[in-house]
């Protein structure tokens, strides 16, 4: 793509934001401009379009990585082995370093271990596979036992910044959990090492998501011991390993923010924007031999350990990045609480009646006590 067309689409594009976000938010029939909320949702949706803006535009143009037959083998492979046979037994953490750090008021440690994922052999011989260092940040009071919450970062992030986002330091405080948030391969502080992931290579996308499962289902394997209750819970491209985790390991709770249905899915959704020079990419990444592929991955498919009143849900009414089918979808599969945000995918994070009730649902992990439910 030459560079005056990649700047006349994202110029384009950016000029489509707020009539994109104005056509969603009419779409759904309830929408009041005059209203506080309805200019408040609006200004959310416009902050999703941004963002998708931002995230797919201002990257280098997709390149089609490999050819659907290409993924064939490892396609066959993983859908035999299903989520149970492609998570391998994650190897103990062994710990290689761990720091003091300060990020403004905040506190924290930051802890790092090499890990292997032992991939499925179709990976392995892909280059996929073999140690990366493992990095996570956390946030804990003292040595007595506490209740933990695991915390998977979406897209974007992985930085010192989701102390912030998370609210780890209130969490500790106010609700007596200590936390940890692991960071995912090339993510935020590991952006510079390998693995590449996220990216536009369907097997690297599947195999990134088997290594970072493996690293938190070592992180919850270290933190049992230390924990009175365990809650793992993963933001928008961290809901798929928060269940896979809560699926494959014991765990007290878990809850998922803004769930995607799948990351290569979700990636090829928004490509569109780069117009029919990517349609070979799109098709790749939507074609039914990746959906193979990746069910060895598949969330969607299998419940947590937790008990249903143990499971969260969170999804955006106006989510313009994963849209609000997979909410629909895993409260449909898991049961348990789903509560509805009535603004967008990146207007959650900020939202008071998101935070009142996570703050509920982790109130009850660490008390044992009944939960009251959620809804929209």
């Amino acid at each position: 793509m030459k560079t005056s067309e990649r700047l006349l689409r994202i110029g384009a594009d950016l000029a489509g934001v707020l009539p994109r976000a104005h056509g969603a938010v009419v779409a759904s029939g309830s929408w009041n401009p005059l209203s506080v909320a309805g200019i408040r949702q609006l200004g959310e949706v416009a902050l999703d379009e941004l963002a998708l803006t931002g995230m797919t535009l201002t990257a280098p143009p997709p390149k089609l990585e490999r050819s659907v037959a290409s993924c064939a083998a490892a396609a066959e492979e993983l859908a035999a082995l299903g989520v149970a046979g492609a998570n391998a037994e994650p190897d103990p953490v062994d710990i290689g370093s761990l720091r003091r750090r300060r990020f403004g008021r905040h506190r924290y440690e930051q802890l790092t271990f090499d890990h292997d994922p032992h991939l499925p052999g179709t990976l392995a011989a892909e280059g996929f596979g073999g140690k990366a260092t493992a990095v996570v940040h956390v946030c804990r009071s003292d040595s007595e036992r506490r209740p933990w919450l695991v915390w998977v970062h979406g897209a974007g992030q992985g930085q010192p910044f989701d102390l912030l986002v998370s609210r780890a330091r209130w969490i500790q405080q106010e609700l007596g959990f200590n936390v940890a948030l692991p960071v995912q391969p090339g993510c935020g502080v590991r952006a510079n090492a390998w693995p590449e992931y996220p990216n536009m290579d369907p097997l690297a996308n599947v195999a990134g998501m088997l290594r970072v499962v493996s690293e938190v289902r070592a992180l919850v394997r270290w933190l049992r011991p230390q924990a009175t209750a365990l809650a793992v819970a993963g933001v928008s491209m961290g809901s798929p390993v928060a269940g896979l985790v809560s699926h494959l390991e014991p765990v007290d709770a878990v809850a998922v923010y803004t769930p995607i249905f799948g990351l290569n899915a979700m990636i090829a959704a928004h490509l569109g924007r780069w117009g029919a020079a990517v349609d070979d990419t799109v098709a790749l990444l939507s074609s039914d031999v990746v959906a193979r592929l990746s069910s060895a991955v598949d969330y969607q498919a299998v419940e947590p350990s937790a008990a249903p009143r143990r499971r969260l849900i969170v999804g955006a009414w106006h989510d313009q990045m994963a849209m609000r089918e997979p909410a629909l979808a895993l409260h449909e599969r898991w049961g348990g609480q789903l509560y509805w945000h009535q603004g967008s995918h990146v207007g959650h994070l900020f939202a008071p009646g998101v935070h009142a009730a996570s703050s509920e649902f982790l109130r009850g992990v660490a008390a044992r006590q009944p939960d009251s439910g959620g809804g929209r």
